[in-house]
């Protein structure tokens, strides 16, 4: 299988070459969730009241994806800067150092997870009624933790190996196995939510199964062992790893902290159909959001190879490239979301009543859709720069300062429910020109420095 190449290729095919891989494989795992969703949301009769359930396993669900990425994508940018520099042993060792702190973070949080999934439900707003589809759907799907951050946390190391076809298999195996269980374990075996979660934690142990199998294979150069390093340390690179991965930890982190606000002020002035609503919101978010991610997290390993490399000119190219493909991509997804809200709501729901409800908060969410491509390309800049308190600061920004607060404010000052939507457009505003000015500013004097002779 053809390598990327990442140090002589053309910047515009090495990205996208990661780029459209890693589109696929997004687009594909978000159908773990995403199609879950959808036939929750068809189940006779109580489809409506399961979706919204379902909503408040959200928080929980975000804070594994906050555990993978803080180990995987954290050391996946120091993976590649070591590739670039041809420090093969460090590389390794990287590799081998985030496998092991995804195993035992997995288990912890699988253990306590399962143990604690009433409370944590309740904490995040969950009634009586709405634990009687959220809690056995949540304990399910931690089951396959293990393998959920096993097969999401190692696919940065392999596309940043050159790989991005491979770890484009590796979710596509699941994700298709996931589309053909969950009809079967939902409807054909009438589990309804429960079918729901255990077609989801199949189709993660096929996916987790087929990156073992890469991790063991001749294809991968970068020899797995168990065995403590050289110094006699388990985790040699722990610090370094953990204090990148905390950009997109504390993005995750935020993000469930930002469910649980929404949930709670959403019963509070609405009730229940406007958390359904935003269930439904926030999966339209997660699909449009997939090809946006996907180009500056495909751009990523072009930033750190070269960074590592010193190559300077070949960063800023990589830079504009990635602006020249999220920016309008981001402004026809705006276009036809202030255009026809609710066709995108009706992917999820064909409630008449639940449509009614979230194709105008579809519209308010995304008034500003456009100003996230500039908070994305920020973050991925600083991440992949190991800028960790750029990268830290703008993620605590937007999410802490911003979004928390004015869906707090906002409905108490007589906007009532249409202010929790409006949060979200108003911090993507200021949020995003804030984080993209400042990369500017920042990153672009060091690469012209870098550029100066005897420096690059």
């Amino acid at each position: 299988m053809k390598k990327v190449d990442f140090e002589s290729g053309n910047i515009t095919g090495s990205i996208l070459q990661t780029a459209f891989p890693m589109l696929i494989a997004q687009v594909l795992s978000l159908l773990y969730n995403i199609v879950d969703r959808i036939y929750i949301g068809r189940i006779p009769d109580v489809g409506t009241e399961a979706l919204g359930a379902v909503g408040f396993c959200f928080p929980v669900i975000i804070i594994v994806t906050a555990f993978t990425n803080l180990f995987g994508m954290g050391g996946a940018p120091l993976f590649s800067m070591e590739l670039g520099r041809k420090e093969s042993g460090k590389a390794a060792a990287i590799l081998n150092t985030s496998l092991r702190l995804l195993v035992v973070s997995a288990l912890i949080i699988t253990v306590s997870g399962i143990a604690l999934a009433g409370p944590l439900l309740t904490v995040f707003g969950a009634g009586r009624e709405e634990l009687l589809y959220a809690r056995p759907y949540l304990q399910i799907y931690l089951t396959g933790t293990l393998f959920s951050m096993i097969s999401t946390g190692i696919n940065p190391y392999i596309n940043a190996e050159g790989y991005s076809l491979f770890g484009m298999i590796t979710v596509t195996i699941g994700a298709l196995a996931n589309l053909a269980l969950d009809p079967v374990f939902i409807f054909a075996f009438g589990l309804g939510v429960e079918g729901a979660a255990i077609a989801t934690v199949i189709s993660q142990i096929l996916s987790a199964a087929t990156v073992i199998w890469f991790l063991r294979s001749p294809k991968n150069e970068y020899r797995i062992t168990w065995k403590r390093g050289t110094d006699g340390r388990w985790f040699p690179y722990g610090g370094k790893i953990a204090g990148l991965g905390l950009t997109p930890f504390i993005m995750q982190i935020t993000n469930s902290l930002v469910s649980l606000c929404c949930n709670t002020m959403l019963m509070r002035w609405g009730g229940p159909m406007y958390v359904s609503a935003m269930t439904t919101v926030t999966s339209v978010r997660q699909i449009l959001d997939t090809p946006a991610m996907a180009i500056t997290e495909g751009t990523s390993p072009a930033i750190s190879y070269n960074y590592g490399a010193r190559r300077p000119k070949r960063i800023k190219k990589a830079v504009r490239v990635m602006m020249s493909l999220v920016l309008p991509y981001t402004a026809v997804i705006w276009a036809l979301i202030m255009i026809r809200p609710e066709m995108f709501v009706q992917i999820f729901t064909q409630d008449e009543e639940l449509i009614s409800v979230a194709a105008p908060a579809l519209h308010q969410y995304f008034l500003a859709f456009i100003f996230q491509a500039l908070q994305y390309s920020g973050q991925t800049v600083f991440k992949a720069l190991n800028k960790k308190r750029h990268a830290i600061f703008f993620s605590l920004f937007r999410k802490v300062i911003l979004v928390i607060p004015l869906t707090i404010l906002l409905p108490s000052l007589g906007f009532g429910t249409t202010g929790v939507f409006m949060a979200e457009p108003v911090s993507n505003l200021i949020g995003g020109l804030s984080c993209f000015l400042t990369m500017l500013l920042v990153v672009w004097p060091e690469l012209g420095r870098m550029e100066e002779p005897g420096l690059s």
